[in-house]
């Protein structure tokens, strides 16, 4: 079963597909068909959210800009759409969740210039320190 998002697309083909079909003057029906498919369009599945499948339309909040509507399935616009085509609590609670998108790939680090970390490694840094500014614990390295 799909989720509210493509449930809610299934009722208005159907009721496009009658529209057309079945009645004389289609354009009243189409028109609102039309509507329903722009509220579709401006909510959708979040694609720079990759921990929940949040609805883009809702917005955001907060200075981290976390998403309004963590689950799309539980979006206020989509929910109240679906009801005039018809849902029920029984078809809501049968719906899949929708799944986040996945996470962009991270970029591999660049390469490790092994002679700066030998470098690096193996250096003293104490052994440069003028006598003036070494302390009464001072040891000298061996």
């Amino acid at each position: 079963m799909p989720d509210l998002h493509g449930w809610i697309t299934q009722q208005i083909d159907a009721a496009e597909h009658y529209a057309r079909t079945e009645i004389l003057n289609p354009v009243n029906a189409l028109r609102r068909c039309e509507a329903d498919r722009r509220i579709l369009a401006r909510h959708t599945l979040d694609p720079d959210v990759h921990y929940e499948p949040a609805c883009k339309g809702c917005g955001t909040y907060g200075d981290m800009e976390l998403p309004e509507t963590d689950n799309l399935n539980e979006c206020p616009e989509l929910l109240d759409l679906a009801y005039a085509h018809g849902l029920t609590d029984e078809i809501l609670a049968s719906l899949d969740r929708p799944v986040p998108p996945s996470a962009p790939r991270r970029p591999e680090p660049a390469g490790v210039n092994l002679a700066a970390y030998m470098r690096l490694w193996t250096a003293q840094p104490t052994s440069s320190v003028p006598p003036a500014l070494r302390g009464p614990n001072w040891r000298s390295p061996a």
